[in-house]
């Protein structure tokens, strides 16, 4: 991935330990977290209460509440960013659910999807986060690495060459093993 000379120096800054550093991470890579953010809600019925720019805003405030992170380069502060988008997003979900419970009106809230749709047999259907949730902590379980394949790519947005470039692997095992991970989601989520 390309780094400016200001954004190695705020990657630097973040790996100091520099607290600041983290508002202007944010403020740089905006526009790729806005997208990112973009992406996990398209396709998300209209009127729906989380909007790009709370979810990136969101991410940033959980970011920023942790204070641990260092961040090595551009794509790890993105893989960490994703990580923390869906973990905003599941638990929006988990707070909706908990509400269509306590209401006891199952059919007013609608299930939170990701956008994302993973082949399951011959058809495609968008999946419900919470089921995506369930089925890659299973996955992570059994093989991290393809976990965080998935998260990259799907959480992240991130493509193969540059998830190849984070993990320090060929793209050609990252393809494989990315759709090695897809076609176990596929049978889990097909359950």
């Amino acid at each position: 991935m390309d780094v400016t000379p200001a954004l190695s120096e705020l990657l630097e800054r973040s790996r100091a330990g520099d607290e600041t550093s983290l508002n202007e991470l944010v403020s740089t890579l905006y526009g790729e977290l806005h997208r990112v953010a973009s992406r996990q809600l398209r396709g998300e019925r209209i009127g729906h209460t989380l909007q790009t720019t709370a979810l990136v805003h969101e991410v940033y405030l959980k970011l920023a509440g942790s204070r641990e992170f260092g961040f090595n380069d551009k794509t790890h502060f993105l893989c960490v960013a994703s990580r923390v988008m869906r973990h905003v997003l599941v638990d929006h979900a988990r707070a909706r659910a908990t509400k269509r419970r306590a209401q006891d009106e199952p059919g007013e809230l609608e299930p939170l999807t990701t956008g994302i749709h993973v082949a399951a047999g011959k058809s495609v259907a968008p999946i419900e986060l919470l089921d995506l949730d369930r089925a890659l902590e299973a996955l992570s379980r059994e093989d991290q690495s393809l976990a965080q394949l998935i998260e990259m790519r799907y959480f992240g947005g991130m493509t193969a060459e540059e998830t190849a470039g984070a993990l320090g692997q060929s793209v050609h095992i990252v393809r494989h093993d990315l759709r090695l991970a897809q076609a176990w989601l596929s049978r889990r989520l097909s359950k």
